[in-house]
């Protein structure tokens, strides 16, 4: 099974080609230059695997959640890819890529969602071993703040993402006693996206290029000039009496 993937959905932009299981893959921290960068990670890496996109059974994109701009582009980018190969497509979550990266077994994924809010889900894997232990979604993708964020049940769970960076001290206290580490710093990444994917290709997940969409989880982008200065105040607050 041959799958490339791309990811866009952050501050960092990736591109993968998985060959039967063989990882290459490039990364680079690309602020707002994905569509800058991403088609010249993928010939770097066409290149460097020697092979054309007629050899890929499917290409892979991070779906989101995640930003609308990149999102639209990996999305539109492994379209474009899937219609010339004649292949189909794999979106794949973030939030489950993060879970994936993490190597854990129990795993809450928090992305920070900006405007006080966190891209939140928790995920666990099956009994088994290698490709037979798929993972299950124990809280879907979701918007919500982190204080309400949805209860985890026991312990033994690893918390991951930028949502730990950015409100780490609420996350901390909403699950005290139930994180066994948290890994702030990992975020979606396309080896990521195309491990996942060569499951979803063997369980049959994927879907024609033109069927293809991302998932937003929010209709608003930005807030409102009122909205800022209570959310500004409200941290002031918490920075006061933590």
């Amino acid at each position: 099974m041959n799958i490339l993937s791309l990811e866009t959905s952050s501050q960092w932009c990736s591109a993968a080609v998985w060959l039967d299981g063989r990882v290459l893959a490039r990364e680079e921290l690309a602020g707002q230059r994905h569509s800058e960068l991403i088609l010249r990670m993928i010939d770097a890496l066409l290149h460097e695997a020697e092979a054309g996109l007629a050899a890929f059974d499917t290409i892979a994109f991070g779906a989101g959640p995640g930003s609308f701009t990149g999102l639209r582009i990996a999305c539109g980018v492994a379209q474009g890819l899937a219609f010339a190969a004649g292949v189909p497509v794999a979106g794949v979550s973030t939030l489950l890529a993060v879970a994936h990266a993490c190597g854990a077994d129990r795993v809450v994924s928090c992305l920070d969602a900006r405007m006080g809010e966190l891209y939140f889900g928790a995920f666990q894997r099956g009994a088994g071993s290698g490709s037979d232990r798929q993972w299950a979604i124990v809280h879907p993708p979701q918007l919500c703040a982190p204080a309400a964020a949805p209860d985890l049940e026991d312990g033994g769970w690893v918390g991951a993402g930028s949502g730990f960076a950015v409100h780490g001290a609420v996350l901390a206290q909403r699950y005290a006693g139930r994180l066994t580490e948290t890994r702030a710093e990992l975020h979606p990444h396309a080896q990521d996206i195309a491990a996942l994917a060569a499951d979803m290709v063997r369980l049959g997940l994927t879907v024609a290029a033109e069927e293809a969409h991302p998932v937003y989880l929010r209709d608003r982008v930005a807030l409102t000039l009122e909205e800022r200065r209570a959310l500004k105040a409200s941290r002031a607050t918490r920075a006061e009496h933590p």
